[in-house]
């Protein structure tokens, strides 16, 4: 046999110290970026179930002579025997689980029966004839529901907010009328 035939040789202590590096920095990349989609798709349905919210309250007032209902903002504790949106609107929409937001991590949804706050100041409210602090002829202006919390700060997004014309936007936007 001849003594400088080519013998393979593995990979050096360094080599394997290189890909593993390489690899642990690719991980990283990859579960951030899983991560802040995972958010991103969360404040998406977060979105979607606001708006099935208002599809309930345009319901419930063709029922009940096109007015929104009178309702508690919120309330401490599922026990406490309040009408809020949960139980006012619960026939409306498919299940409780309606009015959880999927980025509700301190388990508001728990305790509460929702993720959602309810703007108490439309209370009884004829829709097309709305008044909100002096805000009366531009339903695009006038918050109606929103997340409790900012649930969705991990992706930049403000609190999600219902307005009555049904559009779900990121900021609270007032439109004056004039």
């Amino acid at each position: 046999m001849n003594s400088h035939s080519k013998i393979p040789r593995g990979f050096t202590l360094l080599e394997m110290l290189v890909v593993m590096g390489i690899l642990a920095i690719v991980f990283s990349i990859v579960f951030t970026s899983f991560k802040t989609v995972k958010s991103q798709a969360s404040s998406v349905v977060c979105t979607g179930k606001l708006r099935d919210i208002g599809v309930a309250l345009n319901s419930y007032s063709g029922d009940n002579g096109l007015k929104f209902p009178i309702m508690e903002g919120a309330r401490e504790s599922r026990e406490d025997d309040v009408p809020v949106m949960d139980t006012v609107l619960k026939e409306y929409l498919p299940d409780e689980f309606a009015f959880q937001c999927p980025a509700d991590h301190e388990k508001i949804f728990e305790k509460t029966g929702s993720s959602y706050f309810w703007n108490s100041l439309i209370n009884g409210q004829m829709i097309g004839n709305m008044d909100l602090l002096g805000i009366t002829s531009n339903e695009t202006g006038i918050p109606i529901a929103s997340d409790k919390e900012n649930f969705h700060k991990s992706v930049g997004d403000e609190v999600n907010i219902l307005y009555a014309d049904g559009h779900v936007d990121k900021q609270l936007q007032f439109v004056v009328d004039r």
